[in-house]
C-alpha cells in the first residue's frame, strides 16, 4: 500500500476529505520524527512502540579480501510490536 492508497482508505474510514486526512497524517509523522530526534520512545497502544537504538562503532571483516574495516556508530529506528499484534501474526493473520 502506498501513501495515496493509505490516505484514500483512511479518508473513507474517517469520512474526512483526502486533503484533510493527508494533513493529519503529515502532522502525526512529523510529531513522531521530532520525538525520534529527541531520542524518545513513541508508543502506539494496541500496535507497538518505536524507539531509536544506538549501534556502537565496530570492526567488520570483508569475507572475500579479509580486510578489516571500521563501521562508524549510527542510530537505527527499531519497532517492537504489541503482544496483540504478535499473536495476530502468529495465527497467520486470521482472527
Amino acid at each position: 500500500m502506498n501513501n495515496k492508497d493509505f490516505i484514500s482508505r483512511l479518508s473513507e474510514i474517517t469520512d474526512m476529505p483526502a486533503t484533510e486526512t493527508q494533513h493529519v497524517v503529515d502532522t502525526i509523522i512529523s510529531a513522531m520524527g521530532r520525538q525520534f530526534e529527541n531520542g524518545d520512545v513513541v508508543q502506539i497502544p494496541s500496535f507497538g512502540q518505536f524507539e531509536v537504538k544506538k549501534h556502537k562503532e565496530r570492526v567488520m571483516v570483508n569475507p572475500t579480501t579479509g580486510k578489516r574495516m571500521l563501521v562508524p556508530p549510527k542510530l537505527v529506528l527499531g519497532f517492537k510490536p504489541s503482544s496483540s499484534i504478535r499473536i495476530h501474526f502468529k495465527k497467520g493473520g486470521e482472527d
